[in-house]
């Protein structure tokens, strides 16, 4: 019987890791991640996988640590996924941002390069590269111009990733995924549309206590309504499980390359608001308020994707609607907030 394929996952605790993990399970692989370690052990969205992988504990501040849990696991592919990943949240804490999403994704190349040089690597990059883009709908061709530090840090990762594959003495398989937003249960309540459906579920349950915090750390559901900011903002989302698939096909290819993930089609704040109230019945208006705290101080968008060199070569496309997505979304945060 042939060995199994190793994969290790940078951040693989979060929304993508974790879908991502569970898809590769599925594929008959073993499976390692890198976490970092909290006073409370807890695994985040692995928790009830925990048992089916292996877990090292590092942080990508850690070259070392990254090092050792390569030599150790051995990995056929690498997905770097660890990112301090709120745009908004970067402009609180722009060196996190460059050093963990920037540098951090270089201490990975580079300690693969060194440990398991003919491992393949997925770098997970952004649609919010682009930041204000003069194309719309973008694509892998589109320049780059990023307008939060995270995009920036984001950028740097992505560059260098170009270039240790275009290296001509010591070349790396390094794709990158060029993903648009993409949402699931899964996904942290900092980000609006997570917000808004447990803002939905709160409101719709008239739940009193244990009342999700948002970024500021206020309750989201307050007085009966919910802070947005930006509610014109447009945005291309799809659905976490369709994309991680990219990732995994991306791998598969005899050349690394760059990859863009998305439906290609955008919606605004305010339109995701509205079909997930509506959802429960009610009137998104009655229930939805602006607050410039949740408005970052530079706008980026209109983003919405061209994914057709990956239908083309990859024979990927999203499977999920954007009605199905918020509605997966508002079901699932009215069972957790019941």
């Amino acid at each position: 019987m042939a060995n199994k394929k190793r994969a290790f996952i940078t951040g693989i605790s979060g929304q993508d890791g974790s879908y991502l993990t569970e898809l590769l399970l599925d594929k008959g692989y073993e499976v390692a991640g890198l976490v970092r370690r909290n006073a409370a052990l807890d695994l985040g969205n692995i928790n009830e996988i925990k048992d089916e992988v292996k877990v090292y504990y590092g942080d990508l501040h850690s070259p070392e640590s990254i090092a050792l849990a390569l030599l150790d696991f051995k990995p056929d592919e690498i997905y770097n996924l660890a990112a301090l990943s709120s745009p908004l949240g970067s402009f609180s804490d722009k060196l996190g941002a460059i050093m963990v999403t920037g540098v951090g994704a270089l201490h990975v190349f580079e300690r693969a390069k060194r440990v398991v040089p003919d491992a393949k690597i997925y770098q997970a990059s952004t649609s919010e590269m682009f930041g204000v883009p003069k194309q719309v709908p973008q694509n892998e061709d589109t320049p780059f111009n990023p307008a939060n530090p995270y995009a920036a840090a984001k950028e740097f990762a992505h560059r260098m990733a170009t270039i240790a594959r275009n290296d001509r003495k010591e070349p790396q398989f390094i794709s990158c995924g060029i993903l648009f937003n993409h949402e699931s249960p899964r996904r942290g309540l900092n980000f609006v549309t997570r917000k808004i459906t447990a803002a939905v579920a709160v409101i719709k349950n008239n739940r009193k206590e244990g009342i999700p915090l948002n970024e500021i750390g206020e309750p989201i559901v307050k007085n009966g309504k919910v802070k947005l900011g930006d509610l014109d903002a447009k945005r291309d989302w799809g659905y976490a499980p369709d994309y991680v698939e990219l990732m995994w096909m991306v791998l598969q290819q005899d050349k690394a390359d760059d990859f863009v993930a998305a439906t290609g089609e955008m919606h605004t704040v305010g339109e995701f608001a509205d079909e997930a109230f509506s959802v429960v019945g009610l009137n998104w208006k009655d229930y939805v308020e602006t607050d410039p705290h949740f408005v970052p101080p530079v706008q980026t968008g209109p983003l919405t994707g061209d994914a057709s060199k990956a239908k083309k070569v990859l024979g990927w496309e999203p499977k999920t609607k954007f009605k199905d997505l918020v509605r997966i979304m508002v079901h699932a945060d009215l069972a957790k907030f019941s």
